[in-house]
């Protein structure tokens, strides 16, 4: 079994699957309340998948959603994939957000996951399949939104075609969101836009299988800016 972890947002989610298909998963609003909301969702998914004890020694890998996100977030399901990935012995997966949630219209053959980053700031990361060649386009990209734009236009003449836009694409301005349907993208419902643990279980017990599996050690988050606590510069 496996046990997969996904709080980069204000929406946060675990489940537990044997190789990859989903037995019990939970889905809620964790707000920025992470740490104190996570261990108890862990402990609750455990016990609806039957004994929690006995789950815990029975698992084989932990998946964990690595951003980008929200800074306490993303340590906090780290923190907790890497806490009982040394307790048992596990190895682990980390998958991106954007590939998340690209993942979850893989029959289209072609997926952006796009967010707002900041006010006038756009981050993006696309997505090209079919389901057994899945793969991305690219590394993740931030910019203005003539930027997304031109990025959205660069897969769909790579592809031959336009795919779906999923994350936030409801957050583009009325001309930008235009441009776009006139290009012939597809903007993913509501439903479709939730990052859920049922997913990261899929694809990350995929990537295990693949090899990409990694000690708790290794997992690296992924920020797309540094984080404004730490060490600061020199003013």
């Amino acid at each position: 079994m496996e046990l997969s972890i996904d709080t980069v947002g204000e929406q946060s989610s675990v489940a537990v699957s044997d190789q990859g298909r989903v037995l019990t998963e939970i889905n809620w609003e964790s707000g920025r309340r992470h740490t104190p909301s996570l261990t108890p969702m862990i402990d609750f998914v455990c016990r609806q998948t039957g004994n929690a004890e006995i789950v815990r020694q029975e698992l084989e890998a932990v998946f964990v959603d690595v951003g980008p996100g929200a800074y306490g977030g993303i340590r906090s399901g780290m923190a907790a994939a890497e806490g009982l990935a040394v307790a048992l012995d596990l190895q682990c997966v980390g998958v991106g957000r954007f590939e998340l949630e690209a993942y979850q219209h893989v029959a289209s053959g072609l997926a952006a996951a796009i967010h707002r980053a900041a006010r006038s700031t756009w981050a993006w990361q696309i997505f090209w399949g079919p389901l057994d060649r899945w793969r991305e386009l690219g590394p993740p990209g931030t910019g203005a939104e003539f930027e997304l734009l031109r990025a959205l236009g660069d897969a769909r003449r790579f592809v031959g075609r336009a795919g779906v836009i999923c994350g936030e694409p409801e957050r583009l301005d009325e001309d930008a969101a235009a441009s776009v349907r006139d290009a012939g993208w597809t903007f993913a419902p509501p439903s479709l836009n939730v990052r859920r643990a049922g997913v990261l279980a899929e694809l990350g017990w995929r990537k295990l299988q693949a090899g990409q599996g990694v000690p708790p050690a290794a997992l690296e988050p992924l920020y797309l800016r540094e984080p404004a606590i730490g060490p600061q510069s020199p003013q």
